[in-house]
């Protein structure tokens, strides 16, 4: 799975008890950073994401883009057994990784406490949608509720409109980064004390430290952060819109962004639009006026965008320093040649889906290369896990999957 070349996590394990896409992405991070990852899923079915969308017996392309690099095991955590096993597993681990509805860890035998007693120097991390110790507790949270329980929705839409939720699942892989995130910061410490530690984060939580800039635009105006659509949240600051360019289809659109800051880069939008007439005009003289008289600005932008495809107009601007991009969608960033050569994407093949192209590790180390890998199929890793690691012979690793325990 890894390469020969040394990597960053590299004799690192992880006891994997994720689900769906919080709790993987955190693993799936890890993995990518040359961790073991073992992840430890029901028998028959495995974790609830293998079947998160029917593809006809094959595991669902949801659960292949959020767990590649990792090795699977089968263990019934509701049997004596089961749990056995995996607290030989918590042994021999660095990180155990959880992210179960509220509750349901501490039934099945590991809280924290728990963990920690069977393996002090463990990294116990866990997921939830809300605080534990708060009036939520209890609530069960999927992305789009956290982010409306996190004010993402509230910031998000159309002046006057209704909320919307954002396009990216920010509350789920958003919060598996923050807990990667502290799980490194916790082996950093265990290097000083010797001694794991609990690492907490909730998808609420998350979605408050994505919207920082939101209460900064809420200190200063000592008004509920707003609805802006497109433009900057503090306002004050015209064009900031999407513009239509040629072509016609549904995201033809160059988006144009001048700063607050000062009239730099609406000199230089006058100047490539050959209007620089304009640079005196009292009405355009200041960001403040500016945004005064945005309908007039982007009635002129939309008018200079029609003439040009996205690519073409986010060149133009580009070239003379003013900040632009096309609307780019998801099939056109798929098939970017720059970002296959850069790695953003990754192709392997699958057992089941053949040969397939997933987003891959954004983040680049020189020094730790890991190619990203097949996800498990379930249990592939019964016997390597259970008889080479933990010392299970073939007879007794055969008894556990005859009563269905792996």
């Amino acid at each position: 799975m890894l390469n020969s070349e040394s990597t960053a996590l590299q004799g690192f394990r992880i006891i994997d008890l994720t689900q769906f896409e919080a709790g993987t992405s955190c693993t799936q991070t890890l993995a990518w950073f040359g961790a073991e990852v073992i992840k430890v899923e029901p028998p028959i079915k495995g974790e609830q994401g293998r079947n998160s969308s029917a593809e006809g017996g094959k595991d669902s392309l949801y659960f292949v883009q959020l767990n590649t690099n990792k090795k699977s095991v089968t263990c019934d955590l509701k049997t004596a057994q089961g749990k056995e096993l995996l607290t030989d597993l918590i042994k021999k681990g660095d990180v155990f990784v959880e992210n179960f509805a509220p509750g349901v860890i501490d039934r099945l035998g590991f809280s924290s406490q728990e963990v920690l007693k069977i393996n002090p120097k463990i990294v116990f991390a866990r997921i939830k949608g809300f605080s534990p110790t708060g009036p939520y507790a209890n609530y069960l949270a999927f992305d789009a509720i956290a982010q409306a329980a996190g004010g993402a929705l509230s910031i998000t839409g159309e002046a006057g409109g209704r909320p919307i939720k954002p396009g990216p699942n920010l509350a789920d892989t958003g919060t598996g980064l923050h807990c990667a995130l502290g799980i490194l910061a916790a082996l950093m410490q265990r290097n000083t004390t010797g001694k794991g530690q609990v690492v907490e984060v909730t998808m609420q939580d998350a979605i408050i430290n994505f919207s920082r800039i939101a209460y900064a635009a809420q200190a200063m105006s000592g008004e509920t952060a707003p609805r802006t659509g497109n433009q900057s949240i503090f306002g004050g600051t015209s064009p900031s819109e999407v513009y239509r360019c040629k072509g016609g289809g549904e995201n033809d659109y160059v988006y144009v962004y001048t700063t607050r800051a000062g009239s730099k880069h609406w000199l230089n939008l006058c100047k490539l639009m050959g209007r620089e007439e304009l640079v005196e005009d009292p009405r355009f003289k200041t960001p403040k006026s500016r945004a005064e008289h945005s309908d007039l600005i982007d009635a002129m932008l939309s008018e200079w965008a029609a003439q040009y495809d996205k690519r073409e107009a986010m060149k133009i601007l580009a070239q003379e320093n003013v900040p632009a991009s096309a609307v780019f969608d998801t099939m056109e960033l798929f098939n970017d040649p720059d970002l296959r050569a850069r790695g953003t994407f990754a192709t392997f093949t699958h057992p089941q889906h053949g040969e397939i192209t997933v987003p891959g590790n954004m983040i680049k180390l020189s020094g730790s290369k890991v190619t990203v890998s097949s996800p498990p199929l379930l249990g592939e890793h019964n016997q390597e896990i259970y008889g080479d690691l933990l010392g299970y012979t073939a007879e007794q690793i055969e008894s556990l999957a005859e009563k269905k325990i792996i």
